[in-house]
């Protein structure tokens, strides 16, 4: 846990890039590692990862570094990676059957239990051994089996309908990939947003300043 109450979102969004880089580290049979090491291999500055890891009580020895695997296991401690919190998928076009497909949400603290569709010619389809049900099962199916997050591959157009009912039957987080501001409706729910076009367009930019 956090040494106080308040920590920055540019930490959070670091946590999850220390995470895979000592998962990488550790599978390479490297046991302790310094801050300078990390900086090397992260591009963070030494001071910064110090101050970062400081931020939930520090784990690190003076002159021995961190021990890779204990600091690897903490900080998916605090990501929560083990809680397999369950989740639901909204969407099961292209997008959708590819991030049910090749997202790895047991790793990352989720368990994908159903994924849903307005399209009646999927029903029945099978994703990661997952059946694909129809949009109007939703709702006792989210009675049934209470699950807390529902990731969104549907159009923008069609999101406010879903989120809503969603919220009603107890959703408090989404990985949207529309383009409906849930935040802005729900403000307190946690949202994590997914723009691909906004980052290929960044792409575009720094190539086109190369």
């Amino acid at each position: 846990m956090a040494k106080n109450s308040v920590v920055s979102a540019s930490l959070i969004k670091r946590l999850p890039r220390y995470y895979r880089f000592l998962g990488e580290i550790k599978a390479s049979g490297t046991v302790r590692i310094s801050s300078g090491e990390l900086s090397n291999r992260m591009g963070f500055t030494a001071s910064q990862i110090r101050q970062d890891l400081n931020c939930f009580g520090g784990f690190g020895q003076q002159g021995y570094g961190y021990n890779v695997e204990q600091l690897h296991r903490e900080i998916g401690k605090i990501l929560g990676v083990n809680n397999k919190t369950k989740t639901i998928l909204v969407g099961a076009g292209n997008l959708g059957k590819a991030v049910a497909s090749h997202m790895s949400f047991e790793e990352r603290g989720f368990n994908l239990i159903g994924i849903f569709d307005k399209n009646e010619a999927l029903q029945g389809q099978l994703v990661k051994n997952i059946p694909i049900r129809n949009i109007s099962s939703m709702y006792n199916f989210c009675k049934d089996n209470s699950p807390e997050v529902a990731v969104l591959c549907i159009p923008g157009e069609n999101a406010k309908e879903i989120t809503d009912e969603l919220v009603s039957l107890g959703i408090k987080g989404f990985w949207n990939f529309s383009h409906f501001d849930i935040a802005k409706n729900y403000p307190g729910v946690a949202v994590e947003n997914v723009h691909l076009s906004d980052s290929l367009m960044m792409l575009s930019y720094r190539v086109s300043n190369l």
